[in-house]
């Protein structure tokens, strides 16, 4: 046989032998694929506590970039989670004031200025400061959070701001939590929104973090009275964490995340 005959000869049968290998390929079932949108991923995974994703709204993500609130460290996750859980109070009537929304960002250090009061009907930020966390939920960083009286942590969600008193710690900011078994305990635990002298830079300069509540989210004694007034009254504050255990439990987010689903199809 000629060297250009066994060449024909070896190709004739790897062809076959390759075709043989495929036949079980060729006739094996196929599971049907079902295709989704992101949002509508997205919102199965927050329904079902798979993930907890947010459904990014255009018009919130306009707001964080045209005030760039990325550059001041506001958590981009955190903004949205606020926006639309505000959105959602809103149209429940669970909050009255829509130009108002403070964001508390304890997925930063309390050496930064994590403490954000956005005017929304005019898109500027009112305040960007300081404030401070539960003496049991960290030290530098809030990483437990309790709705338990005494625990002395911070309680994560949102709150509606109520009316001003005069107390132990002065002109103080009474809170109304907004999220049963979450933090619904803020007002029986006295959780309130207060001026603090271990809120200062000093401080930070000294030790490397803020001085710690008993779970209150304190400000600073110089600027307590202005943003206390600025959000008083039924405005929407929302504190952050990208804790799971909150994420996956919060009702409030759950429901605006399927709202904001629903008002995008």
């Amino acid at each position: 046989m000629t060297k250009h005959s066994l060449k024909k000869f070896y190709i004739f049968f790897s062809s076959i032998f390759i075709f043989i290998l495929h036949i079980p390929f060729v006739f094996a079932k196929t599971k049907p694929v079902s295709i989704m949108r992101p949002e509508e991923k997205k919102l199965e995974l927050f329904v079902n506590n798979e993930s907890p994703l947010a459904v990014v709204s255009t018009s919130h993500a306009n707001v964080y970039d045209s005030l760039r609130l990325n550059l001041m460290g506001l958590s981009h996750q955190a903004f949205h989670y606020a926006m639309q859980g505000f959105d959602y109070l809103l149209k429940a009537g669970k909050i009255n004031n829509d130009k108002i929304i403070s964001i508390v960002d304890f997925s930063q250090s309390s050496n930064k200025k994590r403490l954000f009061v956005i005017d929304l009907n005019n898109y500027k930020v009112v305040f960007n400061t300081y404030v401070a966390h539960g003496v049991n939920s960290g030290k530098e960083f809030a990483q437990q959070f309790s709705n338990r009286a005494e625990s002395f942590k911070s309680s994560l969600g949102f709150y509606e701001t109520m009316q001003t008193y005069n107390g132990k710690n002065g002109y103080s900011l009474h809170l109304q939590g907004l999220e049963k078994g979450i933090n619904d305990n803020a007002d029986n635990r006295a959780i309130v929104m207060h001026g603090a002298d271990y809120v200062s830079e000093n401080l930070i300069n000294s030790q490397g973090y803020l001085g710690r509540s008993w779970g209150c989210p304190a400000v600073s004694e110089k600027l307590h009275k202005p943003i206390i007034n600025k959000i008083k009254n039924g405005t929407c504050l929302f504190i952050y964490s990208p804790d799971r255990n909150y994420l996956v439990h919060s009702k409030i987010l759950k429901q605006a995340a399927t709202m904001a689903f629903t008002s995008t199809n």
